[in-house]
């Protein structure tokens, strides 16, 4: 990226450490929220930057909504449904701009969106592990403020407008009326705000929601194809918290990092001999061919540093869009859909002593990778493996009758791991399983 194009969004950028909870990109005292700044549309630069933003909205007309609109605002639709919200990771939708006779369309727009999520892994293995709920907010005008120009002003339900900060692509909402729609979903861990508008734009809003717990807010264009990455690329920071591996060039203090080691899994002050010696960081995928091309490696540059800091491979969705995450990426996404979602979930109540003619089930997700793998179940009885049930979802009590002529109460347990290849890291695979006890006895 060029000076031009740099300079624009660069008065108030990011200026610490990548991933630094200190990180303030902003003026010294501007308050707001610390937002992504999403790359230029004619480009393939995921991001350029960070800015602090305003919490609320631009100013706009009172929203006038008739009695009908206001019974329609606010409505919730499951538009994917896999299960308990407190099994699954929920992803919320919400729509800004649309009246009450596009809410059909802000449903397909955000069934849409979550198809072009969908076909980015490792999203496409594991989509049985998230729910998509979309909620209704009812706009007294279609479209969006900023949209096509910076004076156009539109009574929206969220106040999303374009020209945020003075950048015309950084699409920005007033949170605290987003949260009032997240919260009619339970167990938000995502969200993403859909703008009724083709003009390209959004941001990433990647701060922990303190009230509510979600990960973080996207903002994109629905009828706009690129805007979709963004917020891909936007998932990468809240759930994967993987830092950005594009750099300025020709900016001033941003030709060398000389900081500390970034605790971001993905970038690093080693380059790829002291990070085997090490065995630090990515070492593990060292010299393996990576999804978005090339091999695993350290590539200078990253952080949005030009040197001191190197990236696992030359091009990732974390530095441009349109590509795939690399491995390390793939393996730091996996870890954030299991801090949401357990694939191990009760169908037979554990509540009661289930007795003879009862039968123990559980439900373990499909996983949908080219590959075919799928998760494993085991089952133990008092802790000890019952090797013979290994890869059931469902044991009779009576199949373990022999085992329970003591009269006593017993527990029984299923575990479902799931053994991927693309996770290496011993702390990350750890996490890769749950499970769900039953009390059985004759």
């Amino acid at each position: 990226m060029g000076v031009a194009g740099v300079a624009a969004v660069l008065t108030t950028v990011l200026a610490a450490v990548p991933g630094s909870a200190a990180a303030d990109p902003a003026t010294p005292g501007k308050a707001g929220v610390e937002v992504e700044i999403p790359g230029p549309e004619h480009g393939t630069a995921a991001g350029s930057g960070h800015t602090r933003v305003p919490l609320e909205g631009r100013d706009r007309p009172p929203s006038r909504l008739s009695a009908a609109e206001e019974a329609a605002d606010g409505d919730v639709t499951r538009l994917v449904d896999n299960g308990s919200t407190a099994d699954r990771l929920d992803i919320v939708v919400v729509g800004d701009g649309y009246t009450t006779a596009e809410l059909d369309r802000f449903h397909t727009d955000a069934k849409e969106k979550w198809a072009e999520v969908a076909a980015v892994e490792p999203y496409t293995t594991y989509q049985s592990l998230f729910n998509v709920w979309a909620v209704d907010a009812v706009s007294n005008e279609s479209g969006v403020s900023g949209d096509p120009g910076p004076a156009v002003v539109r009574d929206t339900a969220l106040g999303s407008y374009f020209w945020c900060d003075g950048i015309e692509r950084l699409l920005c909402v007033d949170q605290d009326k987003v949260d009032g729609y997240v919260a009619k979903v339970p167990d938000a861990d995502l969200v993403l705000v859909l703008a009724n508008s083709a003009k390209y734009g959004g941001a990433g809003y990647n701060e922990p929601s303190a009230s509510l717990g979600y990960e973080g807010i996207s903002t994109a264009s629905a009828g706009n194809e690129k805007s979709g990455q963004v917020a891909i690329h936007e998932t990468g920071h809240s759930l994967g918290k993987l830092a950005d591996e594009y750099f300025y060039p020709d900016y001033p203090g941003y030709e060398q990092y000389t900081g500390p080691e970034p605790a971001d899994s993905n970038v690093s002050t080693l380059t790829a001999g002291d990070m085997s010696g090490q065995r630090a960081k990515w070492h593990r995928w060292l010299g393996e061919e990576s999804p978005d091309g090339g091999t695993v490696g350290t590539y200078e540059g990253g952080g949005y540093y030009v040197t001191g800091l190197y990236r696992p491979t030359d091009n990732s969705l974390m530095r441009s869009l349109g590509t795939p995450f690399n491995l390390p990426g793939v393996e730091a996404m996996i870890a954030g859909f299991y801090r949401h979602a357990r694939i191990a979930t009760a169908v037979t109540p554990t509540g009661r002593i289930l007795r003879l003619g009862d039968t123990a089930k559980a439900a373990v997700p499909r996983l949908a990778g080219a590959d075919g793998r799928q998760l494993r179940t085991r089952w133990y009885l008092d802790g000890k493996e019952l090797k013979p049930f290994a890869g059931r979802t469902r044991v009779r009590v009576s199949d373990l009758a022999l085992l329970l002529l003591d009269l006593r109460t017993h527990t029984l347990s299923v575990t479902a791991e799931d053994r991927t290849p693309s996770v290496r890291d011993p702390k990350i695979a750890g996490t890769l399983q749950s499970d769900v006890s039953w009390r059985i006895r004759l």
